[in-house]
Formats: C-alpha cells, sequence, structure tokens
C-alpha cells in the first residue's frame, strides 16, 4: 500500500502555528499477519511559549513493523494493528525572538531577534496503535496514535529544541504523542 497522511495538510489549514506539513505512507504485507511499514515527510512548525518565538523545520523517516490483531472475513482486507516504529528527523531550528524574563528601568524586556541553527537531529522510538478500513475496492482509510520516546537530540548550544519534525512537540520527560489519518491505496502485486 502507498498513501498520504491528510491529516497534515488539514492541521496547517486550521492551526496558524503549523505551517506545512507532508507524509508519505507505506506498508508490505511480509507474512500474514506481519507487514513492514515506513513514513517519509516533511514539517514546518512555529511554537509560542511565554518568552520566545521559535520555528523547527526539516524532514523526518520512521521504519517498523506492523502487527494485524484482526481476522478478517473472506476476502476482506482490513487491520487492527499494533505497531512499532524508529524514527529519525533531521532539521533546524530558528529561534525568531525572545523576551528576556525581567523589565525593570535598567533591563527593559525587549524582544531580541536571534539566528538560526541547522544539522539538529533526533532519534526516537514510538508504538503505535491503529486500524486501516477497506472503504472502496484497493483503497484504505487508517487512524493510528503513537506513543513516542526520545532516544537522543541534537540540540543547539543556547537553546532547548521544543519541536522536531515526525516527533511533534518535546515535553520535558522526552515523550510525545503523534496522530495520523491516512488514505492508501493497495497496489496488487499478487492475490492472497
Amino acid at each position: 500500500r502507498l498513501g498520504i497522511d491528510i491529516s497534515k495538510p488539514i492541521k496547517a489549514a486550521i492551526d496558524r502555528s503549523y505551517n506545512s506539513g507532508f507524509e508519505i505512507v507505506g506498508d508490505y504485507r511480509i507474512s500474514k499477519r506481519f507487514y513492514i511499514a515506513a513514513e517519509l515527510g516533511f514539517e514546518d512548525e512555529t511554537s509560542q511559549e511565554d518568552y520566545t518565538n521559535s520555528t523547527a523545520k526539516g524532514n523526518y523517516i520512521r521504519l517498523g513493523i506492523n502487527y494485524n490483531a484482526y481476522e478478517n472475513w473472506l476476502d476482506m482486507n482490513n487491520e487492527i494493528f499494533v505497531g512499532y516504529r524508529y524514527g529519525f528527523s533531521s532539521f533546524e531550528q530558528k529561534l525568531n525572538n525572545y523576551t528576556p524574563n525581567v523589565s525593570n528601568t535598567y533591563f527593559p524586556a525587549d524582544n531580541v531577534l536571534v539566528n538560526s541553527t541547522s544539522d539538529l537531529n533526533v532519534h526516537w522510538s514510538e508504538i503505535m496503535v491503529g486500524f486501516k478500513v477497506e472503504t472502496f475496492k484497493n483503497l484504505f482509510a487508517s487512524v493510528s496514535l503513537s506513543y513516542k520516546v526520545l532516544m537522543s537530540v541534537k540540540e543547539p548550544n543556547d537553546f532547548k529544541t521544543l519541536y522536531a519534525p515526525g516527533f511533534n512537540r518535546i515535553f520535558e520527560s522526552g515523550t510525545g504523542f503523534g496522530f495520523n489519518y491516512t488514505i492508501s491505496y493497495l497496489i496488487p502485486f499478487k492475490k492472497k
């Protein structure tokens, strides 16, 4: 199956901080219940915090495996799956501006503009659950939720990475969450 994640263009249209995103998804059946799966994408998001405004943009890839726990009837190809992914993201982060957390007559709290840092990367693992339903002949709709755990992150020297493409927002605990809504097409190489 090959497809796209349609949640990213929808998110870009309704969320002003999410500038753009695109993801191609694919999976290949290697046995009755197991699939090799991959996602490849690009994201551009601006994070607004109390005293900072930063933008992260770059590419990512997630590779892994899905296990179909659903027993199909007759000629159905639906899935209720549990999956694992290894993720890698290469991106740049720009600290657009920050306001010092001090304000008095001697140190006015004016916005300070800063430059960008490139060559950043993040490695993570994620566990996901979801389902795929054949809506028309060979056309599938899929929804999945994922829980992500950071393995390593290369950050700028003077600022923490708040968002990484493919991983989403990075919390203090080094964990994150993800959601995908995809449409994919089954390319029938051979019959089951």
